[in-house]
């Protein structure tokens, strides 16, 4: 994949984000970001207790995490300090992600990874995205 020179880069799974800026012009070269605090989000309704039909807490924690990623990143497209987004996230975490994305920010998504890539070195980040 050509990845834009500056674009952002958010590889997140269900408890962690990291965020890189692409700083080649080739070939894909990432520089760490720092990350947005993100805010605790409940999903799912208080009090239930789990079944197939009711998320787990930790499924609850996980989707309520990737609606904060996802508004963090909507609110980041929509001060406009991010111009192309890519997103590389835990197929469910991607899915949750999809939901909650404003459609600026869909518009500015240059691709997205259903790959869970978080705890990876960069070098093994980058070249996920050079062989997407």
């Amino acid at each position: 994949m050509k990845l834009p020179k500056g674009a952002l880069v958010a590889v997140v799974d269900g408890e962690k984000l990291s965020l890189f800026e692409n700083a080649g012009q080739q070939e894909v070269q990432l520089t760490a970001k720092p990350t947005p605090e993100i805010a605790d989000r409940v999903s799912g309704a208080p009090g239930r207790i789990s079944s197939e039909a009711n998320p787990d807490n930790d499924t609850q924690a996980e989707d309520g995490f990737a609606m904060g990623v996802a508004e963090a990143l909507n609110k980041m497209v929509l001060t406009n300090k991010v111009n192309d987004l890519l997103v590389i996230a835990a197929p469910k975490t991607l899915g949750q992600l999809r939901k909650s994305w404003h459609k600026e920010t869909e518009a500015r998504l240059v691709g997205e990874i259903a790959k869970d890539l978080t705890g990876h070195s960069t070098d093994q980040i980058a070249a996920a995205i050079e062989k997407a």
